[in-house]
């Protein structure tokens, strides 16, 4: 846990390790809402490939005939459906509830972390990369939640799904999605490798390209004032532009993605094997209609998982920056067993002993030692930057001193 000046009772602590145990100790908060999720998505999925099943067995009632049986088929196909619909929506309702509600507790825990560092912190801080990491890099962890970690889950749990029930009408018929289940995994995983280090890339930039401009109009009256518009403007280009090259190059990774056209290859082997079976009669040409419509349904993790893994990576590279705040020390601790002046009340004796500070290694007060008596008035002048604010910020411990001691009536005020 990160020292910092004060502390909030029943706080919630998340895991710090890394990115995704800081992600997954977030989802762990809302158990239930995960549990319900993770069953919806196998009853859907489950229900879409029975549906699959069905009409393979409508197709061989009609070729035999039986009116009755088709008629029992198409009922239940419609109370499927029904059935499937309404997990449907459980499985896209509980991870957004979810993902939402994760982005605002991961909020709440950046505000009071960032309230409890000290001023030195703060003065090391770029504001526009601040503001980016608590909006933007928010944002994307929001959509690394729902729809990225939502797709990801929901297609893998279709692609198992898929298998068992083409495993159930003949287990040679597994073959072709097997080999595509591994070569889909595989590719997967290359593209994944790819794309981490450009997003880490587009979110730093991003950051960099915020913090660039809030300093911009921030200062916009030395800009004006200095004539430094083009310059400022030459600056803003660069770095756009530099944001607009890694946005480029993410493009170029997901135009690689490979899933889709390996499983048009499987495709067409499977309906070959298919082919194949049915002439050794070891299948009807229902079980081949059923086994071609499962596998229409692994177009849904071939093809949603070029985005979803995008928009995953993009999350946790923000969550990243958004930890490295998180666990940046603060100089300053809370103290809870500090000196409480109660019988005799405060006087008011400053004295400083050999006071040595600096900012960022710059030195600002170097030896200093003087006492301010209680009720006397003490002028301390000296030219712009020389140290004055500073004094009265070390008295009230915005900052801390590198070295030496400052008293309040004999009391360190550390």
């Amino acid at each position: 846990m990160s020292k910092r000046e004060f502390t909030v009772a029943n706080e919630y602590h998340y895991s710090l390790a890394s990115a995704p145990r800081w992600i997954i100790a977030h989802l762990l908060r809302y158990k239930h809402l995960v549990l319900f999720y993770i069953l919806a998505s196998i009853m859907a999925n489950a229900v879409y490939a029975t549906v699959s099943l069905l009409t393979g067995a409508a197709f061989s009632a009609v070729l035999s005939g039986s009116l009755d049986q088709l008629s029992s088929i198409i009922l239940l196909m419609l109370i499927t459906v029904g059935i499937g619909g309404c997990a449907d929506v459980g499985a896209r309702f509980f991870p957004e509830i979810a993902g939402k509600r994760v982005v605002r507790d991961a909020r709440e825990e950046l505000y009071l972390s960032l309230l409890g560092k000290s001023q030195t912190f703060h003065n090391r801080q770029r504001v526009g990369d601040v503001m980016a990491r608590a909006a933007n890099d928010m944002t994307q962890l929001s959509s690394m939640v729902t729809p990225g970690l939502d797709i990801i889950f929901d297609s893998n749990v279709s692609l198992t799904v898929t298998l068992i029930f083409i495993g159930s009408i003949n287990l040679q018929l597994l073959v072709v999605p097997l080999l595509f289940a591994v070569s889909f995994t595989v590719a997967v995983r290359i593209y994944s490798r790819r794309l981490g280090p450009i997003s880490d890339s587009m979110r730093g930039q991003f950051g960099d390209l915020n913090a660039a401009l809030n300093e911009s109009i921030g200062g916009i009256e030395v800009v004006k004032a200095t004539a430094q518009e083009e310059q400022e403007r030459g600056k803003f280009e660069k770095r756009a532009g530099l944001y607009r090259d890694l946005f480029v190059r993410n493009g170029m990774v997901q135009s690689w993605y490979l899933p889709p056209l390996l499983l048009s290859i499987a495709m067409v082997f499977a309906f070959l094997h298919g082919l194949f079976l049915l002439s050794l009669n070891q299948i009807s040409v229902g079980n081949l209609i059923a086994f071609m419509g499962l596998m229409i349904v692994l177009r849904y993790p071939a093809f949603n998982s070029n985005w979803s893994w995008s928009l995953v990576q993009l999350g946790v590279a923000g969550a990243e920056r958004i930890l490295k705040l998180l666990k940046e020390e603060t100089e300053l601790d809370e103290n809870e067993g500090g000196y409480v002046g109660v019988e005799r009340g405060m006087r008011g004796e400053i004295v400083f002993e050999h006071v040595f500070f600096s900012y960022e290694g710059t030195p600002v007060l170097k030896d200093l030692s003087f006492c301010a008596e209680p009720g006397s008035t003490v002028a301390i002048v000296g030219q712009t930057g020389s140290g004055k604010s500073t004094l009265t910020k070390l008295i009230n411990r915005i900052y801390d001193v590198d070295s030496g001691r400052i008293l309040i009536d004999g009391v360190d005020v550390r």
